[in-house]
Formats: structure tokens, sequence, C-alpha cells
């Protein structure tokens, strides 16, 4: 059975000026197109750089830079949690303050979201 392909049509004043549709349905149709276009660079910086938009949830919305690094990268705390052998609600402490990271645990929530240690100060 073909599936159809989902189209979605973005208006401007009520008239369709562009269609959005899945990428794998674009390649089955223009595969040279298709090959052509790169995958886009992974969003953890090498080294100790912070991104701008981390820095930004850290200053702007008061968050630690372990929630804000995690939001930063789209991952929930159950995720992370598990990732870094901790408990979620270990994490969330972590993540509002009421608990200071401990350099081993540090290194651990890094390693779980592929960054340094001291990317999360």
């Amino acid at each position: 059975m073909i599936e159809p392909i989902k189209i979605q049509t973005i208006y401007q004043g009520g008239v369709p000026v562009f269609v959005v549709l899945p990428f794998a349905d674009f390649a089955r149709e223009h595969p040279k197109e298709a090959a052509a276009i790169k995958p886009l660079e992974p969003r953890i910086p090498e080294a100790d750089y912070i991104p701008h938009e981390v820095v930004n949830l850290h200053f702007d919305q008061d968050m630690t830079y372990l929630k804000a690094w995690r939001e930063y990268q789209g991952l929930t705390q159950a995720e992370v949690a598990e990732k870094a052998g901790i408990s979620q609600a270990a994490l969330s402490q972590m993540e509002s303050g009421e608990s200071k990271l401990r350099k081993a645990t540090r290194e651990k929530l890094a390693a779980a979201m592929g960054i340094t240690a001291s990317q999360l100060l």
C-alpha cells in the first residue's frame, strides 16, 4: 500500500506560498538533489565552549547550567538521569540548585549529555 505524502501548506494573506513535505518523500522524488543536502553539524560544541543559547537560559531564565544544557539539547530529566545512573528526583534537585553538584556527579551528568564537566561550571 502506498502512503499519501504528508504535505503542509503555508499561507500568507490567505494565499498558498510554500509547501513543506517530509524529507524522505522529497528524496524519493528528487534523489540527486537530496543527496547533495548535507546534515547539520551537531549542536554540542567542542572543548569548553558554551553556546550563546545556554548562557541566555542561565541568565535570562535563572536556570542552572545543568538545566540549561539539558533543555538546549532537548533532553528530558528522565533521559539524562538514566544515562547518568541517578534518579530523576535527584536530577530535579540538582537542576533547581537545591543540591550542590559533587565533582563525580558533575562528570557523570556531563558524560550523559556529551559535554565536558567544566561546561557545567
